[in-house]
């Protein structure tokens, strides 16, 4: 497959062999309308959902949507149905394939269970860095978590 680049004024465009057009920035994710999508938002949370509709701005509308929560090999689908991300919260996004999806070695449990496992995951996570930070500050260093500490 070849590509060809097209620039004028600043602005390029990737037009495909098969005559297929690259619509560079935000205007891409109009090829993605009708798909299921997989998104990651900044903060980390999975959202699964068909993509309806997307702004200028990246913001986008999906249908049909499920939290997706993983802990180890096991996950639990939320129910969101309609939700709208604002398009800076969003650090990934791309088509899911069912056929993959399928032949994951991941077991779905229900959402009572995934949250209680979640809690118990971030509780371990919370206790580890206690841990750490305790041992640090035997030897003498100082471990924090806000930004504005650097300059003492």
């Amino acid at each position: 497959m070849k590509l060809l680049l097209v620039c004028s004024n600043k602005s390029c465009s990737m037009a495909l062999e098969e005559g297929k057009t690259y619509l560079p920035g935000t205007a891409s994710l109009l090829q993605e309308i009708d798909k299921k999508l997989l998104v990651v938002l900044r903060d980390g949370r999975t959202l699964i959902g068909f993509l309806r509709s997307v702004d200028q701005f990246a913001n986008l509308l999906l249908q049909g949507t499920v939290e997706r929560i993983y802990v180890g090999k096991e996950y639990g689908d939320i129910p969101r149905g309609v939700y709208l991300v604002r398009g800076e919260n969003v650090a990934l996004y791309g088509e899911l394939d069912a056929d993959l999806e399928a032949k994951q070695q991941l077991t779905e449990v229900s959402v009572e269970n995934i949250l209680e496992a979640q809690r118990l995951q971030q509780a371990n996570a919370d206790a580890e860095k206690k841990k750490k930070d305790r041992l640090l500050s035997k030897k003498g260093l100082r471990q924090t978590d806000n930004a504005d500490d650097f300059f003492l």
